[in-house]
């Protein structure tokens, strides 16, 4: 009886300490989770054409918008604000027919309708037919079904009220508490959110911060989520930091800011992106981070990226430039408030001088070249080749099906030299302990639908 009394002991002991374990795993209400990013944004209306796409304006509009639809991390649409959804015919435009979620409402009470989608769709996308049929929303649209629904996905495309006074509501799962243009914003939990209170009962987003300012603030326990330069993940992560990374969702280049002019220009053009030395820029200054490119879609986006050579070649780049009599200097610009960005630039500007090119590094924002940083729209290729080739001008080509059309399509605009492709970075975060259950979503941007703050108390 002793020798049983002790084993119901030990039994005993070792069912509260499992029950305590997975009370402390148990997601749990309340808290305000700090998170920082370098984004200054000027506007929450996630179609204001004004404000340059990010990561973070991505996230916060998804914190208190919905889209019709959705992508998961296997490249599946998903319904979201609407149920379902059809082609009412075939060939040509095709019109699709979208039914919108009964029983939703936005953050001011007002319940979701049809009307207010289609006139949501309308401002974001003014090419498009937009109507509304009875409970239905049907838009006229080319393009194959892959493409359009990826589109309809994106956050710009996310369902708003406006009112007359340009205030915006949304169906998220938070709504606006305190908002301090480029400076601050506060979110606090929709209490009646059609898919359940999130378990965060306020998110406060520091904006225009540093990437040291916000590690800064992550080590002294002021913030719970930061932004990671891709430069900085492996050692953070070694540092013991608990750090997420996607994919490569964005893409380093140099931009030129009009066509060629000339065939000589065409020429001094292929002289620099021959002239570029990728793997060890990507060895020294980006500490193994992303991947060298020379096309505009990532190998896992596309899978043909591996085709196009991103190794410098010195004598082929030279080659180029001496069949040209005279070589303008040209402008290179970069961000200023990015210290890895300055010193791309001047590492790009030694590799055109060893072929004979001159590019003057500058934080002007007037430049003839341009190092950007582009995230891809989408983890479709078709909407992200279209995303990059509008801005700079050039044709995105006819969509299709098939890898070899996209492979065409991305030939085109490559040739118009208007992009020269450097590298595909993955986008990361550092984590506090306390934070759960957060998620990174397939276009670089995170989710905190289902995050919680683990307290640390039994």
């Amino acid at each position: 009886m002793k020798l049983f009394g002790w084993q119901w002991l030990a039994v005993s002991s070792m069912m509260a300490g499992a029950l305590a374990a997975a009370a402390e795993k148990r997601p749990q209400y309340g808290g305000t989770l700090h998170v920082a990013t370098r984004v200054a944004l000027a506007s929450l209306d996630p179609a204001d054409i004004t404000q340059p796409d990010s990561f973070a304006r991505r996230s916060v509009a998804m914190l208190m918008f919905d889209t019709l639809v959705t992508m998961d991390e296997n490249g599946r649409v998903q319904p979201v604000l609407a149920t379902s959804w059809s082609p009412l015919n075939q060939g040509g435009n095709q019109r699709w027919q979208f039914h919108i979620r009964r029983g939703v409402r936005f953050h001011d009470g007002t319940p979701l309708s049809a009307e207010i989608a289609a006139a949501s769709l309308r401002a974001a996308n003014p090419a498009w037919n937009v109507s509304v049929d009875g409970e239905s929303v049907v838009i006229e649209r080319g393009g194959f079904e892959s493409e359009f629904l990826a589109e309809l996905a994106l956050p710009r495309n996310a369902i708003v009220k406006r009112n007359a006074d340009g205030a915006t509501s949304g169906t998220g799962p938070f709504h606006v508490a305190d908002w301090q243009a480029g400076k601050k914003l506060t979110l606090a939990a929709d209490e009646n959110c059609w898919r359940g209170r999130p378990f965060l009962d306020t998110v406060e987003i520091e904006m225009g911060k540093s990437f040291r300012e916000q590690m800064t603030a992550l080590e002294v326990g002021r913030a719970d989520l930061v932004e990671v330069a891709p430069e900085q993940a492996h050692s953070i992560s070694r540092a013991g930091r608990r750090v997420a990374s996607s994919a490569p969702v964005e893409l380093l280049a140099l931009v030129f800011d009009r066509d060629a002019a000339s065939p000589e220009e065409k020429l001094l053009r292929e002289a620099l992106a021959w002239s570029v030395e990728r793997r060890s820029i990507r060895s020294v200054l980006l500490q193994g981070a992303g991947e060298p490119a020379a096309s505009i879609l990532p190998n896992g986006m596309s899978g043909y990226g591996f085709v196009f050579p991103a190794d410098a070649d010195l004598p082929r780049a030279r080659q180029a430039r001496e069949q040209v009599h005279a070589t303008p200097t040209w402008t290179l610009g970069y961000d200023a408030n990015d210290p890895l960005d300055r010193l791309l630039a001047e590492r790009i500007a030694l590799n055109a001088k060893d072929a004979g090119l001159t590019l003057q590094p500058t934080p002007s924002a007037s430049a003839d070249v341009r190092l950007v940083r582009i995230p891809l729209a989408s983890p479709d290729p078709w909407v992200a080749l279209a995303d990059v080739a509008a801005p700079a001008g050039a044709p995105a080509g006819k969509t299709g099906a098939s890898i070899e059309e996209l492979y065409a399509a991305e030939l085109a605009v490559l040739a118009t030299q208007r992009v020269i492709p450097l590298f595909h970075l993955p986008v990361s975060y550092a984590a506090s302990a306390a934070l759960r259950d957060w998620a990174l979503r397939p276009d670089g941007s995170w989710t905190l639908a289902d995050a919680w703050l683990e307290s640390g108390k039994p």
